[in-house]
């Protein structure tokens, strides 16, 4: 989407845009807190309890050996309430209300929503999903990137403003994707529009980050569009994975979506599969 046209930009002042109107890092961790489905939060919680049984064996040493600072901090916060559920499965269901508050955002732009942990987590079920499956990942630098070397950005901190960027327009996409899987059975109507918004402003998001979640949600569905918005396989694992937290998927809309996403974004069917098992997803 093209930044809005401004009146006039004085010369010392930097050209605006969207991603500094929006902070879209701080505003993944509020959207999926506010509008995860029931299933979500216990899809959210069966993918930490699996990167915390697995993810540490699988990047060895690299940042830490816990699977990166983000996710090392993240899975440690959960570690009683995933405990917890293990041992009572009724609490599964509310699971991800009780996670929420690793998910908010704070503090500056995108690292206020990495300390939070949402992309953290959705980086590590996809660095999981691509390691398992055999898939080859894609370059050093993107997101999700999961071959050797370092770590991918959302399991270990940006260094440079290059790779906060990259994790702010990740954040961005994740966040048109839930809505658009929540638009596959049907527009959002104008009362669920309300309700999200709402939450959005409670949270303590500012007019800009309403207004361009308004803009998102009003808009017709455009798979072909969005697919093309997104850089990489790693990253379309990222949104597919957010996309199983935003609806039930118990609609022929929301399945055949999510199967179009996959096959449209390049995500092979096998990686799929892993972050359906991550998750705990069957369908």
């Amino acid at each position: 989407m093209d930044p809005c046209p401004r009146e006039r930009q004085r010369p010392f002042d930097p050209p605006a845009s969207e991603n500094d109107m929006a902070n879209f890092g701080d505003l993944l961790g509020s959207f999926i807190q506010s509008n995860m489905t029931q299933s979500g939060s216990g899809r959210m919680g069966n993918a930490l309890q699996d990167l915390q049984a697995n993810l540490g064996r699988m990047v060895g040493g690299q940042s830490g050996g816990t699977g990166g600072d983000m996710l090392g901090r993240l899975l440690e916060m959960a570690k009683g309430t995933l405990g917890n559920a293990s041992q009572n499965p009724m609490q599964a269901g509310g699971l991800g209300a009780v996670l929420g508050s690793v998910l908010g955002g704070g503090g500056k732009s995108v690292k206020g929503a990495m300390t939070g942990g949402a992309l953290a987590m959705l980086a590590g079920i996809a660095y999981k999903a691509f390691t398992e499956s055999g898939q080859a990942a894609g370059t050093p630098g993107s997101p999700a990137h999961a071959g050797g070397g370092e770590l991918p950005l959302g399991l270990r901190a940006p260094q440079t403003a290059a790779e906060e960027q990259a994790m702010e327009n990740t954040a961005q996409l994740v966040i048109k994707g839930m809505i658009n899987v929540a638009k596959s059975d049907g527009q959002v109507s104008v009362d669920e529009i309300q309700r999200i918004v709402g939450k959005i402003e409670a949270a303590g998001m500012g007019a800009d980050a309403q207004e361009w979640l308004m803009t998102e949600l009003r808009q017709p569905l455009n798979l072909d569009a969005f697919v093309a918005e997104i850089p990489s396989p790693e990253v379309a694992a990222e949104v597919y994975a957010a996309s199983l937290l935003a609806v039930e998927v118990d609609t022929a809309q929301e399945k055949d979506y999510l199967r179009h996403f996959a096959e449209k974004a390049g995500l092979h069917p096998l990686v799929v599969q892993h972050i359906h098992q991550s998750m705990g997803v069957t369908f």
